[in-house]
């Protein structure tokens, strides 16, 4: 049998979004596109996108919804406002964001009771680079017929698909991961910063710990710019990062762990963001421990 087609509509075309669906189009899929700013659609509607006048109009003439949105508020707004009252059963969405679990289970809820459409959450993991070269991990909540669904419409986005069990797995499992990659990248920049004081060519530790027990993608990816204090051009945010160590901690309460480590991360982004950082490229952290 031929390959299932589906029409798919991509709403948030960021840092992320713009790089996702450029692959889509690529692979030769039909892909309808709406952003809250129209200014950013652009580049997407020159390779193929076609721009729809509001995020209503993307749910009616998709048969895929695909979200990639800054923060919970955000889907919660779009879902609420523009979906839920023009999904149908036997529609999909997939929630690519990473967003509070508890929220992404409420609002999978009512919009499977409104209008039946199905929801998968499937944050992913890979920055913008992986978005570029379609190497993304990705972490999907939900039934296994709708994963099913998601795993073959992204299958340009990513190199690794995981099913980790129902609407809101998918976003635990997020959250699991950048508390490993906040406290990663913060205890590199304070490893560089030390470094270079004590007068080390801080450019060649990523290559000298390669393969070793503390390489890992963000040093080598992050160590670089910190040594070169080179921060542009910004590919994720120190805001993305604080929000996601922010729904760890609020997650660790709710359930009565203990996350010591994730809660300091979370006090030291907050406190580099609080510095006008917010905005900028998370390998500005090595700025909190480079002396004056």
């Amino acid at each position: 049998m031929p390959e299932q087609r589906y029409k798919l509509g991509f709403a948030g075309i960021g840092l992320m979004g713009r790089p996702l669906v450029l692959r889509l189009l690529a692979a030769g899929c039909e892909v309808k596109v709406w952003n809250r700013d129209p200014a950013k659609l652009q580049p997407v509607a020159e390779a193929g996108a076609v721009v729809c006048a509001s995020a209503a109009e993307l749910v009616r003439e998709s048969d895929v919804v695909i979200l990639c949105l800054a923060d919970t508020a955000a889907v919660d707004q779009v879902v609420t406002e523009q979906v839920i009252g023009n999904g149908a059963t036997g529609k999909l969405l997939i929630d690519l964001s990473s967003i509070d679990p508890a929220a992404t289970r409420r609002l999978a809820a009512e919009l499977k009771a409104y209008c039946g459409m199905a929801w998968v959450d499937a944050p992913v993991s890979g920055g913008t680079a992986g978005a570029e070269q379609g190497s993304l991990a990705i972490m999907a909540g939900g039934d296994s017929a709708d994963v099913a669904i998601a795993r073959e419409v992204l299958r340009p986005l990513y190199s690794r698909l995981t099913h980790m069990g129902p609407v809101g797995s998918g976003q635990i499992t997020k959250i699991c991961n950048q508390m490993i990659v906040s406290c990663n990248v913060l205890v590199i920049a304070e490893m560089m910063a030390l470094a270079k004081a004590a007068g080390v060519d801080a450019g060649k530790i990523p290559e000298a710990l390669a393969g070793g027990f503390a390489d890992s993608k963000p040093l080598q990816i992050v160590g670089p710019e910190m040594a070169d204090e080179r921060f542009e051009p910004v590919k994720w945010r120190v805001k993305t990062l604080l929000k996601d160590l922010n729904m760890a901690v609020e997650l660790a309460a709710k359930q009565g762990n203990a996350v010591p480590m994730s809660g300091l991360a979370a006090q030291l982004m907050q406190l580099h963001g609080g510095r006008g950082f917010l905005e900028q490229d998370p390998s500005t952290l090595v700025k909190q421990y480079l002396k004056s």
